[in-house]
């Protein structure tokens, strides 16, 4: 008897369990439903024009280079009337590739892109605001005519970017996306997502907006400031673990640039929290370690990559000039030599020798004996820094004429 009161005890624990999990994933499901409703309607319906927004969060106010400029001016203004984004998302070397882009709205990108790949290429953009894809879809014809191309080489598909069901895996060279991973109400299935159906070596280039912390949830619940591309904003250190743990072991920064929130009704709901967009490149690459190692490796820009005979920025960090030898770190070394850039470089170096960290050695002894000299009174304390890298105090007398020599 006691034993079938233990069970009975037991399976009621696991009904309520599954009772209690199931009710929340269905209001997880509702709110994620809701939400997609409100950011299809304020796209869709509430904004006609990327004028009508209340801030430049989605708004791109970098200027592009000569080469972008004439494609833009290309592109139907039924289009560009309704672009919603917070960078430029056109990395180098596209021509041939297979591009997706994840929230393509009325498909600026796509068409620009679209002639950046070439007829040879493919460009598709999936959006869930059918009044958006209905713009573009319109306009297909008239780009692949503006381009020269004898058929469209673009496709439009209505759906939601944190579910890729009509993308096969490891299919895509690159994906882009602008502005739009802050509106999804599952940021993981996105980067996981992304993950799937990037071929290896493939990357994912986009820009987006960060925060300087965590939002509230009464200000993630706020239907305005989530349209504009604010509330929904990931913390930038959760983007940074939540980009690893799908996979994408390095992310790198290209550019940012601060939010100006010109609103004074959004600035004073905000206040205290500081936007970012940044422009970000995540590359599938397997090897990839946690951090930036050194092992000595060099590479060489070749100067061969079209439009970009001089110099080729890779991030923030790292820009190369063309025939000019660079360390870089391994991760950096992977990125280059397993992705399309690789035969745009010459790579000297194996993994064979590692020399630790790219950079200083957080406990390094150099960081103890560094510290500013304390002054004395009758003699003169400059730091004099020697072979290995410390830097002792080295007395010298004040001048004859008895100025100081510390200035």
């Amino acid at each position: 008897v006691d034993c079938n009161c233990i069970l009975a005890s037991v399976l009621k624990k696991l009904v309520n369990t599954w009772v209690l999990l199931e009710t929340n994933r269905s209001t997880a499901m509702e709110n994620s439903d809701k939400t997609h409703q409100q950011v299809s309607e304020y796209y869709g319906k509430t904004l006609s024009k990327s004028a009508d927004l209340k801030t430049d969060a989605c708004c791109t106010s970098e200027k592009p280079p000569a080469y972008l400029r004439d494609v833009f001016s290309l592109l139907h203004t039924a289009v560009t009337d309704k672009y919603y984004g917070c960078g430029l998302v056109m990395p180098e070397q596209l021509e041939g590739r297979s591009v997706l882009d994840l929230g393509c709205g009325a498909g600026r990108d796509v068409f620009v892109i679209s002639n950046l790949v070439g007829a040879s290429g493919r460009v598709i953009g999936v959006d869930m605001t059918k009044e958006m894809l209905d713009v573009a879809k319109e306009h297909e014809q008239y780009h692949a005519e503006k381009f020269g191309y004898p058929k469209p080489n673009t496709e439009f598909v209505e759906g939601y970017i944190e579910d890729l069901k009509g993308i096969k895996s490891n299919d895509m060279d690159i994906i882009v996306s602008n502005c739009v991973v802050n509106l999804s109400t599952d940021k993981e299935k996105v980067f996981s997502e992304a993950n799937r159906v990037l071929k290896e070596g493939g990357e994912m280039y986009f820009s987006d907006v960060y925060a300087s912390r965590r939002l509230p949830e009464h200000l993630v619940k706020d239907p305005v400031l989530y349209g504009e591309c604010l509330s929904g904003a990931l913390y930038w250190n959760d983007f940074v673990n939540l980009a690893k743990k799908c996979g994408f072991l390095d992310p790198r920064v290209v550019k940012y640039s601060k939010l100006n929130i010109g609103n004074k009704e959004v600035q004073q709901k905000v206040q205290g929290i500081e936007f970012y967009s940044v422009t970000c490149r995540l590359f599938k690459i397997a090897e990839l370690e946690p951090d930036q190692e050194d092992y000595g490796q060099i590479v060489m820009y070749k100067g061969n990559i079209s439009r970009f005979p001089d110099s080729i920025t890779f991030d923030e960090k790292y820009t190369f000039q063309t025939r000019k030898t660079k360390s870089v770190d391994g991760n950096t070394y992977r990125m280059l030599k397993g992705s399309r850039y690789c035969e745009y470089f010459d790579f000297i170096g194996t993994f064979d020798h590692h020399n630790g960290p790219m950079g200083d050695f957080p406990f390094s002894s150099s960081t103890e004996c560094c510290a500013p000299a304390k002054q004395d009174v009758s003699e003169c304390c400059a730091p004099a820094k020697q072979d290995d890298g410390c830097c002792p105090v080295a007395k010298k007398p004040k001048t004859d004429s008895g100025g100081s020599c510390c200035g």
